[in-house]
């Protein structure tokens, strides 16, 4: 059986920008691992075939090891297509059997089983050919549980994070925890694996949920980490206020006060400021007293502008920033409740909240939202970032995000035209 992971445009794939602008669906992170993880995982799949946005194919085939938009693939065995937005604990599927597909009520593919004698009969040329094909075989009714906003993630991840940590079965401290040192709660709730230093003057509290650092992490005095936590390989806490529910790393260097929050890899909120219920891409600086707010004065449900259209209500009274790939921001900014905060965004502070939407490719300049240097500068700020952790800006990557420039300009163009009008009226 191959497991074939399909994430292509679509309106529902938009509810996950601006995170998912640089990356496909199951790379979002929710626990310890990836939702893609997650799928393989349940499956027990060792076959897998990846398809996404034809745009990112290149610069994504460069991070997997899994064949990308590779229409062989669609051929010669037994498929499982799983569309990402399905949880993993939903997928309570037989990966071998009679064919069928389970659609959602709109008519999307959720998955399908499709055995190799009647993958011949259906048109196969390609994902899309594909999945308009399987909508002809049996449809088994099942309400299957599914992501639909980033901040579903964010809402899940305390209670995603004990269940990872339950599933990898590790407690102990493997690494190193300096004396003197405070553990609260069991620790049969906390994992320190191997090469992980905890500093002296660290609280590691698992009395509510366990807390796992994982390999090389190291963590400085007078840090506290409340469980549930996970804190993802190589990262650093320079005297972190660690609340309850984080996701962090790998790669990541992080102080201040952080709550409920997904960070990816290689980002930094190195200093002071309050982050809470967000969700940060990769390569993103926060400066120092960068702060979001996650609650509104009125404690009433936050909604998010997601790409400049109407607010979408969250259902939820704590929802904080939604930033996305290689933002930078100066120190002091201050996001408003519910921020969407665009990739390739240039901040500087106003001292009072920033704007609830901010598009991609944006240079926030006095309180302006600008085509600033442009985005040639925004690369060679990402390449200088990059190559300080010895990573590679790659063509691949420079055409992916040139064709998200153009993705986003409908939305960016008009909000830098407004931008402009005001402030000819303000001379």
């Amino acid at each position: 059986m191959r497991l074939v992971l399909f994430d292509l445009p679509s309106e529902r794939r938009g509810n996950f920008n601006p995170i998912c602008l640089s990356r496909p669906i199951w790379e979002l992170r929710c626990g310890m691992s990836s939702l893609g993880e997650k799928i393989i995982a349940r499956l027990g799949a060792t076959d897998v075939a990846q398809f996404v946005p034809q745009y990112m194919a290149a610069a994504y085939a460069e991070q997997t090891g899994y064949p990308v938009n590779d229409a062989k693939t669609l051929g010669g065995d037994d498929l499982l297509l799983v569309n990402p937005r399905v949880k993993a604990e939903a997928l309570n599927v037989e990966t071998t059997g009679a064919p069928e597909v389970c659609l959602s009520d709109e008519g999307e593919v959720l998955y399908a089983r499709v055995p190799a004698d009647t993958l011949a009969k259906l048109q196969a040329g390609s994902i899309e050919e594909l999945l308009e094909s399987v909508k002809s075989l049996p449809n088994v009714q099942r309400d299957l549980a599914t992501w639909n906003y980033t901040w579903d993630l964010v809402l899940a991840n305390p209670d995603q994070i004990t269940e990872d940590f339950r599933a990898a079965g590790m407690s102990g401290i493997v690494g190193s925890v300096e004396e003197p040192r405070a553990i609260r709660g069991s620790e049969k709730d906390v994992y320190v694996a191997s090469g992980a230093k905890v500093h002296p003057m660290v609280v590691l509290d698992a009395e509510h949920g366990p807390i796992y650092i994982d390999q090389d992490v190291e963590v400085h005095p007078f840090t506290r980490i409340e469980g549930p936590c996970y804190v993802g390989k190589k990262s650093i806490l320079l005297g972190a206020k660690c609340r309850e529910g984080n996701s962090i790393g790998p790669v990541c260097r992080v102080g201040g006060e952080v709550e409920e929050s997904i960070i990816h890899g290689h980002s930094n909120k190195y200093h002071d400021g309050f982050l809470g219920h967000a969700y940060v891409g990769e390569w993103v600086n926060l400066g120092a007293l960068t702060t979001n707010s996650d609650l509104k004065n009125d404690y009433s449900d936050v909604s998010v502008v997601l790409d400049g259209k109407k607010p979408v209500g969250t259902g939820s009274t704590k929802v904080g920033s939604l930033i996305g790939d290689h933002t930078k921001t100066s120190i002091g900014a201050l996001f408003n409740t519910g921020a969407y905060v665009g990739a390739m965004t240039l901040i500087m502070a106003t001292g009072s909240p920033l704007p609830k939407f901010i598009p991609s490719f944006t240079w926030f300049l006095n309180g302006v939202p600008t085509k600033g240097f442009g985005k040639k500068k925004l690369y060679q700020t990402a390449r200088t970032a990059m190559s300080r952790r010895k990573k590679e800006w790659t063509d691949a990557q420079e055409a992916m995000w040139d064709a998200i420039f153009e993705l986003t300009a409908p939305v960016r163009n008009p909000v830098i035209k407004k931008g402009r009008r005001e402030m000819t009226r303000g001379r």
